[in-house]
């Protein structure tokens, strides 16, 4: 998708309330080289929609593992969340993009940043039985025992909707912390 270029040192004027629905449409549909473009001329990484999700929130729901590569080398934020104290990595989890996981990691996301309910990423992986996704977040030092706030951990959560991929891994993770 080409968008006309930017004036970032431009007077802001009438035209500018569409510029940032624009780039999240960008960010939506993995645009990377359009989403680049604006970042080199300044645009903010971290720019946010009205509910509070950023551009990296956004491509990383899409399943846009470029997009989200372009926009953390641009510094966004990583772990930034939404109005609904949502993360990246839960989202991506929540839709099973392991790539996208994979980059957000790779630039510093939070394995343990949970969600307003207390959910872990992992544990959001391991109720939809995404099971490529538990072995990372395990790989990269997610607590197999963490609890929401509901006092569930992942591999009961898992069990709860029937996910006997992530139960399995899991249930190996425990034995192994066991000791």
């Amino acid at each position: 998708m080409q968008l006309p270029p930017f004036n970032y040192s431009a007077r802001l004027d009438d035209t500018a309330p569409d510029f940032a629905p624009r780039m999240f449409v960008l960010a939506r549909h993995g645009d990377v080289a359009g989403l680049k473009s604006h970042l080199e001329q300044g645009l903010s990484a971290n720019l946010l929609d009205r509910k509070g999700d950023s551009l990296v929130m956004v491509a990383a729901y899409h399943g846009h593992a470029a997009a989200v590569e372009v926009l953390l080398a641009h510094h966004a934020d990583p772990n930034a969340r939404n109005s609904n104290g949502q993360t990246p990595i839960a989202g991506a989890s929540f839709k099973g993009h392991l790539a996208v996981v994979q980059e957000l990691l790779k630039y510093g996301a939070d394995v343990e940043g949970a969600s307003p309910q207390g959910q872990t990423a992992l544990m959001i992986a391991a109720m939809f039985n995404r099971a490529d996704i538990v072995t990372l977040l395990l790989e990269h030092g997610a607590d197999v025992r963490a609890r929401s706030d509901n006092g569930s951990t992942a591999i009961e959560a898992a069990r709860a909707l029937g996910a006997p991929d992530a139960v399995a891994i899991l249930a190996e993770q425990l034995a192994k912390t066991r000791g």
